[in-house]
């Protein structure tokens, strides 16, 4: 089943030829080698690029093992290149090549895979493109090893316009299945339920915690999965580390918790939103929220037996903000209310989401349904208590298209916000 991945397609493309290696990462199974190896090699040779002029790389197939050396790998794509031609270098999954002693100065250290990929771009004739695992190639790694030559493509799992471009049909039975099994590109290709839901159970268990466990050296495992099912548990809610280690059982530190929660963001299995007040334009410490990289893998992860579709669905719209290149906050705006004593007091409404790109910013509550006018005022408090002039959206599932109130909200429908880009 083809999949259409335009926006990241057209990030590689803006970044041919730029000087940098472009790194491709993301939680494992999204997507990456398919981005880079089908669908922009396509596009090169669409462009007249011959295919003597990519260089593919594959190391996690058996017949590149040889490879898997960072002086050998080296060797191999300079011995390509010999004669000066331009061409494009694609490696795949570059973490499995492993750090060696220096063979060329004695107690000169380690040479990795970033030396190897820093020695390549002294090739003028070269423009680099490598995928890398989650658990190896993280953000932090990219900025200081490229010594500011690298350039960053995080990948996502699909997003339900992806989704709906490659299965079609109608939109809401889409959508029904979108938010139980989620965007991980290969359950569009399975046949059954039990298949989907085993393929994502899998996923959690033998690739992404057995992934974290060998990188830290985690010896309790059964703490880091207590952290897991509770972020699952409670996606889009507030909390802290002391609050999850009060919950997890066996004596956990606020520490550890936190070290945890860190190893899970930099895994992309977890995002964090944090607070941000609206009128005092601040950030708050704690608590924070915490949403799911894929919400069909917090569905396995709970046996699919948690199905709120409040959660839900504010979990899918903060992946789709982050998909659009936003950054996304959780809102706070004080209020002042008059008790029945008559004196005043703070107290803080929410705002679901709000979203920032450049100068633009856009205020978001994520509502359900909202069936008469105490739950309609409830969901706009906290808009009306805001002083500038940003646009404000009530996303809903019980609304048709889109539409704006007397007040000037935009009211608009899930599925229709998910599958047009630019409606914000």
């Amino acid at each position: 089943m083809r999949i259409e991945r335009d926006t990241y397609l057209q990030k590689l493309i803006e970044k041919k030829w730029n000087g940098h290696v472009k790194v491709v990462t993301g939680l494992r199974r999204s997507g990456k080698s398919y981005i880079l190896f089908e669908l922009f090699r396509e596009h090169l040779l669409s462009e007249g690029v011959a295919r003597d002029d990519i260089i593919g790389v594959e190391l996690d197939k058996i017949t590149n093992a040889g490879l898997r050396h960072p002086v050998k790998l080296y060797e191999h794509i300079e011995s390509l290149c010999k004669d000066g031609r331009k061409r494009y270098v694609l490696i795949d999954e570059i973490q499995m090549v492993p750090a060696i002693d220096n063979p060329y100065v004695k107690d000169g250290g380690k040479i990795n895979f970033y030396d190897t990929l820093n020695s390549l771009m002294g090739l003028k004739c070269l423009d680099i493109y490598v995928t890398g695992s989650n658990s190896k190639m993280l953000s932090t790694d990219i900025l200081t090893e490229f010594r500011g030559r690298g350039d960053e493509i995080r990948i996502h799992p699909l997003s339900f316009s992806e989704y709906y471009s490659a299965v079609g049909g109608d939109k809401g039975e889409a959508f029904q299945r979108y938010q139980r099994y989620g965007g991980m590109p290969l359950t569009l290709s399975m046949e059954s339920d039990e298949s989907r839901e085993k393929y994502l159970r899998d996923l959690f268990t033998e690739t992404y915690l057995k992934d974290i466990k060998e990188r830290h050296r985690i010896e309790r495992l059964d703490i880091m999965e207590g952290v897991i099912d509770i972020l699952c548990s409670d996606i889009g809610s507030l909390t802290n580390p002391k609050k999850i280690a009060d919950t997890v059982s066996g004596g956990v530190s606020d520490n550890t918790v936190k070290s945890y929660i860190d190893m899970l963001k930099d895994a992309f299995l977890f995002a964090e939103a944090k607070r941000y007040d609206v009128k005092g334009r601040n950030y708050l410490k704690f608590p924070v929220k915490y949403y799911c990289e894929d919400i069909g893998l917090r569905n396995a992860r709970l046996e699919f037996r948690q199905m709120e579709s409040t959660h839900i669905m504010e979990n899918i719209v903060y992946n789709e903000l982050m998909i659009r290149g936003f950054n996304v906050d959780a809102g706070i705006v004080p209020i002042g209310e008059r008790d029945d004593s008559g004196k005043t007091r703070i107290r803080q409404k929410e705002v679901d989401f709000v979203v920032n790109k450049g100068d633009r910013r856009v205020y978001i509550q994520s509502a359900f349904a909202i069936p008469d006018k105490e739950k309609m005022d409830q969901e706009k408090a906290s808009l009306h208590h805001i002083k500038d002039f940003f646009p404000r959206v009530i996303i809903r599932t019980d609304t048709i298209g889109r539409w704006y109130d007397d007040e000037g909200f935009l009211h608009i429908n899930l599925i229709d916000f998910l599958l047009d880009k630019g409606c914000i």
